[in-house]
This record gives C-alpha cells, structure tokens and sequence, in this order.
C-alpha cells in the first residue's frame, strides 16, 4: 500500500516528476515491508527452527530474551500478519526490559522466528517454567496480551495461542482468565477479572479481590526488570478497578 502512495505522492509533490515517483515507489516499499509483513510460516521446518532457539539459548541459565522473542513471534503470527504496532510494542518493552543489551540483533532473532518454521512453544515454556516463578509467567501472559492488543483488538486466534502457551506455562486456568478479561472485555469481565461469576455474594467478592491483590502485588516481579514492574502495576490496577466496577454496580460499601 505505502509504495503507491509513496509513488503517488513523490509525483504529485515534486510537480509531476517521473523520477520523484520511482523514489517514493522504492521508499514505500521499504515501509510496506515493515509495517505490515505476511507471515510466512514453513519458510523452514521445525527442526531447523528448533535448532536455532537452542543454540540461541546454550548458556545454562538460558537467553531470556530468545525465549521471549520466540513467544512474542508466535503471538504475531497468529492472525497471520505482522503490524508495526506490534514490532513497536516489543522494542519498547525490550528497551525499558534490557536496556543498553537490546541491540538489533534481537530483532533479527525475532525476525527469525517470525518467517521460519513451527516454533517449539513447549520446549519454550518448558525452559522458561524451569527458570521462573508462577508470578513472572503470569506477568508474562499479561506482556503477551499486551501485544496482542497493540493493534486495539485482541484477536481470537491471539487468544487461542496464548492459552496455549498458559497451559504450557503451568498456569492456573482462572489466573489466564483474569489477565485475559483485562485485555478482552465483556459484561462480565469484572467478574472474572477477580476469578469469580457474577452470582457470587457480597462476601464472595471481597475475599476474591483480597486473594487477587495479594496474588497480583507488583512486589511480586519487583526483582524483575522496570517494565515488567509496570506492567505487574497495570495489572494490580485492574484488579482494584474491577473491584470498585462491582461494587459500584451492587452498591458493596
């Protein structure tokens, strides 16, 4: 698309100048190819792309952030096109994550991922529930949702995956439901968010929301890096919003 604007554009604006559209056809598709990128699954085999992850993750502690390239490519990938939103969204996390160690050499690995073969998610999530506790995954479902939702709609293949990746995670049912409801809303998401139905009582809710914001404190990533400590509050937040939301509605002193 943005090569024939681009195209359009360098004719109109350099006064019909022939020259000044090829440049603008050459430099929008150097724009269509990272704003929107088709996915091209089996661009390789899932040996190839197995191999690759491992011996990107050969250390004995593991590269963390081939692991988490690795997830977010199959998240991209899930509704079969890449967006620049979603490349925008990582890189900031990555940067605010990493710091000065995220380099463009990270994108080429998520590039990597993102155009080769079926990537090894329980391989993946079987590293990384070997290296973490049930609270950093969770804060990492809550990051997968975010970049679902990075174009403003969090589609029901991206869902589909990332509980997939959950269930890989060993991650309670009811936790991915309530991160899940903070990102994909209906009438009842409140509700869920806290881990209940809306036919539970009074007591019922208080008790949930005291469980959630023990569960969900951001002291619970505070060992982790600044923007997982931001979204651990994003998380605790929603969880206090959902609680007033209710007792708005049932009138909950």
């Amino acid at each position: 698309m943005y090569k024939f604007v681009g195209a359009l554009a360098g004719y109109f604006l350099f006064g019909q100048n022939f020259f000044a559209a090829f440049l603008g056809f050459i430099i929008g598709s150097v724009i269509d190819n990272f704003v929107v990128v088709s996915v091209k699954k089996g661009n390789g085999s899932s040996d190839d792309i197995f191999e690759y992850y491992r011996s990107h993750t050969g250390t004995s502690r593991g590269d963390f952030a081939t692991m988490l390239m690795a997830l977010s490519a199959a998240v991209m990938r899930a509704d079969g096109k890449v967006l620049k939103t979603e490349l925008d969204f990582i890189k900031n996390f990555f940067s605010q994550q990493f710091g000065p160690h995220f380099t463009t050499e990270h994108l080429q690995v998520l590039k990597h991922f993102l155009e080769g073969g079926e990537i090894p998610l329980q391989q993946i999530c079987g590293d990384i529930k070997a290296r973490t506790q049930l609270e950093v995954r969770i804060q990492l479902i809550h990051y997968l949702f975010g970049l679902a939702k990075a174009d403003g709609h969090v589609h029901d293949s991206e869902i589909k995956i990332i509980k997939n990746i959950s269930t890989l995670l060993d991650i309670p049912l009811a936790d991915f439901e309530s991160v899940k409801n903070m990102f994909y809303r209906d009438v009842n998401s409140d509700y869920h968010v806290l881990g209940i139905e809306p036919d539970a009582t009074e007591e019922q809710i208080k008790k949930a929301y005291r469980q959630m914001a023990i569960r969900y404190h951001p002291d619970k990533v505070i060992h982790m890096g600044e923007e997982y400590q931001k979204g651990a509050k994003e998380k605790f937040q929603k969880v206090q919003e959902a609680y007033e939301n209710i007792k708005k509605q049932r009138g909950i002193a």
